[in-house]
């Protein structure tokens, strides 16, 4: 048997042995669930190792990899495709060719990635706009925005708010026939953050499901903490202050009401978690990097004033998600002020369920996630 044989053989042991090991069959398809989470894996052992040898960023590397699932702007006999460039940011427009003497629908939608990677141009987010202008015959735009470590908070924020205001003048919504009182923004992951915060205008990093799920599917607790301090700066102090909770100093205690999942988490979730006391930070922490307490993009920060004024919003969780404790604590937030919330929980589903519906991942619940969203938008909005 050659050497080459033989490291296959190894390197195949060496997977199965890792996907018996990390993985649990608590999901629908199981074995396309677990090579997810093998190849998830396999990425980013690949960008961390390709970044320490300074041959390319983490970021680039998973750039590189998903420019096989940028689509162009192709229209068809129902739908009308084009990109232009609105405030110097890609912007993507979906508009029927229906002829109607109503007023349209519009969906603003925010793409995910971390705020490190990704475009509206990938191919599921082009398969749900096509999905959701055919349905709903409403116009769909998704803006990208400049992205991490090169661009820091605030400008994903500013870029978002920016394209938001601009698309919602009077004189743009009369070009694309839009109704103003039927718009809705929508997002997934680092997009649902800014999705939230236009709409409204994270702090604890030691919830039950960061804990569950820390090395998680799709996004590990690591990942997540790199990103978020990637969103406010290349210091890696800040990364470490939040690995070990001690990035928010005691003056700004009054702010764990809002992320207290004690009281905010339903009794299923909490599993016979404790709480442990907190060990604060330095105040030095905030005033280098006041974007941690900004409610602008921490949407769970916003004092009840202003979540009471939100309109009908509509909320998924997965269970297998690092981040779902944050989406139960913002459904609980939204409903103790009053705010009508269709809450979705997925019991099998993980970070990233709802767009993995092409080739290699094809998953079943992802498109059943798509369609039941358009579904409610179509009775909703």
């Amino acid at each position: 048997m050659g050497p080459k044989v033989m490291c296959l053989m190894i390197s195949c042991t060496l997977l199965a042995w890792y996907m018996h090991t990390t993985f649990s069959a608590n999901f629908e398809q199981p074995w396309k669930i677990m090579m997810i989470h093998s190849l998830t894996k396999i990425c980013q052992l690949t960008g961390t190792a390709l970044e320490k040898l300074g041959l390319m960023s983490y970021w680039k590397f998973f750039d590189i990899l998903i420019q096989g699932q940028i689509t162009a702007p192709i229209s068809d006999e129902n739908v009308t495709v084009t990109d232009t460039i609105v405030n110097d940011i890609l912007v993507r427009y979906y508009v029927p060719k229906r002829k109607s003497h109503e007023l349209k629908r519009a969906i603003i939608y925010f793409h995910g990635g971390g705020s490190s990677f990704g475009s509206i141009a990938l191919l599921h987010y082009d398969t749900f706009a096509r999905m959701a202008v055919n349905k709903l015959d409403a116009v769909v735009v998704g803006p990208d925005y400049r992205k991490i470590p090169k661009y820091h908070h605030p400008i994903q924020w500013n870029d978002a708010y920016d394209f938001v205001k601009s698309f919602l003048q009077p004189e743009t919504l009369a070009k694309y026939g839009v109704d103003p009182t039927r718009v809705c923004i929508l997002g997934d992951s680092s997009g649902a953050g800014l999705a939230a915060a236009m709409t409204q205008q994270m702090l604890d990093t030691d919830l039950p499901s960061y804990r569950e799920y820390e090395h998680g599917i799709m996004l590990t607790k690591a990942l997540l903490i790199r990103m978020m301090r990637e969103f406010h700066t290349t210091d890696e102090s800040l990364e470490q202050a939040m690995k070990i909770n001690q990035h928010i100093p005691a003056e700004y205690s009054h702010l764990l009401k809002f992320v207290n999942w004690t009281t905010l988490l339903p009794e299923r979730f909490k599993k016979g978690h404790l709480y442990t006391k907190r060990i604060y930070g330095s105040s030095e922490i905030v005033e280098k990097f006041p974007g941690i307490i900004d409610p602008i993009i921490n949407p769970l920060l916003a004092n009840d004033s202003t979540v009471s004024f939100l309109p009908l919003t509509y909320m998924l969780t997965c269970q297998h998600d690092i981040l779902r404790d944050d989406g139960l604590m913002y459904v609980s937030r939204l409903r103790s002020n009053g705010v009508q919330v269709f809450h979705e929980h997925i019991e099998k589903g993980f970070h990233g369920s709802f767009f993995s519906i092409h080739w290699p991942f094809d998953l079943d619940l992802g498109w059943r996630l798509i369609g039941n969203l358009i579904s409610w938008i179509d009775k909703n909005l």
